[in-house]
């Protein structure tokens, strides 16, 4: 119901703030679950126009004279929202590097949402601002085993990588070159273009990831200064370069060496898996993702160094955030803290898990989802009627129906997201086209990745 004539609405902060959530949160909580039984599945049936048709039907006129009350309106568009989702917590959302969020980090979310404090200044986020020092000094330690580590919060790998090439920029001038393989995120030359550099050089990546022997030849032709960008999980297969033969490269012809882990990086934390990854120490900068094998909701990105004086470029100052006389007399001075300006307290999240799951823990669900995606590439190599590209590296499965030309695969992956029944990626390797399971729900179970094989196989003899 609306608030009678002469009231306010409640506010999410403050003394009464808790006891004014809580009855809206019940509605939240019940419009999720109604939501999802709607659905049914990983995602809506139907496809994008019904979708469309259905959500304009619920929301009816956006910016109506008369307001509807808070529970009506956080049932109706919860409710939408979720009936409409393509829910990474269900076993058969398995397509792109997007997680389920833990409940611990979703619910830890909600309060920063509530307090809603902005990391540009001490005076609007004191103790969010304490909390982010700390996690982005104990996780910089995680890669690097120097004194003065450090790590910004980005909202994602795109960030990161951007503010990587913007530090080698003020390193080494405009005329930096960028060299990267052809396996790159594409925010690596988007970076270079943003920032007014020379268009960034493309290695040929035929297996999948840089070859030392490419990279030496095309340091050995370019003049410096050079920032070579490694990759330790692609996009497309989750493949990770050779690090330590990269790094031995940039060492002898004196270039830098960023590496976009934004997918491999957290496998850090598992000794059954942390060798995948030897060598990230010795980048001169390191992308990380917590919203991938982090389980985080998004965002949650970080920009790792091995001291914080390679940060000093982004310093800032504008004087109603950081005067001069507030910093030497003691208040934190967070804008070069990032290029954003206002900024949410992502690191209470990721603060919240790793005190809620431990080491131990975290180790456990990323030693589990690679399991899973074993289990899952076993399953396809000995299925007659499948074809696996490799065993996976990270938690990338990427396979085909054995006798399904490129477009027979395209056509199949389109006609289950119209159907609502499984949610697949699809990317090229070795000229040919490949679905794409990306397997990052911990909850998935052996049954459920039989499933999916016996709901392919069924949709491939229709």
């Amino acid at each position: 119901m609306t608030a009678p004539p002469g009231t306010l609405p409640p506010l999410a902060g403050g003394a009464h703030g808790a006891e004014a959530m809580r009855p809206l949160l019940d509605t939240v909580l019940d419009a999720l679950r109604t939501g999802a039984e709607e659905r049914g599945g990983p995602l809506p049936a139907g496809g994008p126009e019904p979708l469309a048709a259905r959500v304009r039907a619920a929301l009816g006129d956006v910016l109506p004279t008369k307001g509807t009350g808070d529970h009506e309106a956080l049932r109706t568009l919860v409710h939408t929202l979720a009936a409409g989702a393509a829910d990474p917590a269900d076993p058969l959302c398995a397509a792109h590097l997007h997680c389920p969020p833990l409940a611990a980090a979703a619910a830890a979310d909600l309060a920063a949402s509530a307090l809603n404090p902005s990391l540009d200044s001490w005076d609007q986020a004191p103790a969010a601002s304490a909390i982010e020092a700390l996690v982005t000094r104990a996780l910089a330690a995680e890669f690097y085993d120097t004194p003065h580590a450090d790590a910004l919060v980005t909202t994602g790998g795109t960030e990161a990588n951007q503010l990587a090439l913007l530090l080698a920029r003020e390193r080494h001038g405009p005329r930096l070159t960028v060299l990267h393989g052809a396996n790159a995120h594409h925010s690596i030359p988007r970076a270079a273009w943003l920032l007014g550099l020379r268009p960034a050089t493309a290695l040929p990546t035929p297996a999948g990831t840089l070859d030392p022997a490419d990279l030496a030849q095309a340091l050995a032709a370019t003049p410096g200064p050079v920032l070579v960008t490694a990759t330790a999980g692609t996009t497309d297969a989750g493949l990770i370069d050779p690090l330590h033969r990269i790094a031995d490269l940039c060492d002898r012809y004196r270039a830098d060496l960023h590496i976009d882990a934004a997918y491999g990086g957290l496998l850090t934390l598992s000794p059954r898996h942390r060798h995948k990854v030897a060598g990230l120490e010795r980048a001169a900068s390191l992308t990380v993702d917590l919203h991938k094998l982090g389980w985080q909701p998004v965002a949650a990105g970080l920009l790792a160094v091995p001291d914080t004086a390679l940060l000093a470029p982004l310093a800032h100052q504008a004087d109603y955030l950081n005067a001069t006389d507030d910093t030497e007399a003691g208040l934190p001075d967070l804008l070069g803290r990032s290029l954003r300006t206002t900024r949410r307290p992502d690191a209470l999240k990721i603060a919240t898990t790793l005190r809620s799951l431990g080491r131990d823990g975290l180790t456990r669900l990323i030693d589990h989802t690679c399991a899973l995606a074993q289990h899952l590439a076993e399953r396809l190599d000995v299925h007659p009627g499948f074809v696996l590209h490799a065993p996976p590296t990270l938690t990338t499965v990427l396979f085909r129906p054995t006798h399904a030309d490129d477009t027979q695969v395209a056509t199949l992956r389109r006609a289950l997201l119209h159907e609502g029944r499984a949610v697949l990626g699809r990317t090229r390797a070795d000229g040919r086209l490949w679905l794409k399971a990306t397997l990052l729900n911990p909850h998935t179970t052996a049954a459920d990745l039989d499933n999916l094989i016996a709901l392919l196989e069924g949709s491939t003899h229709r």
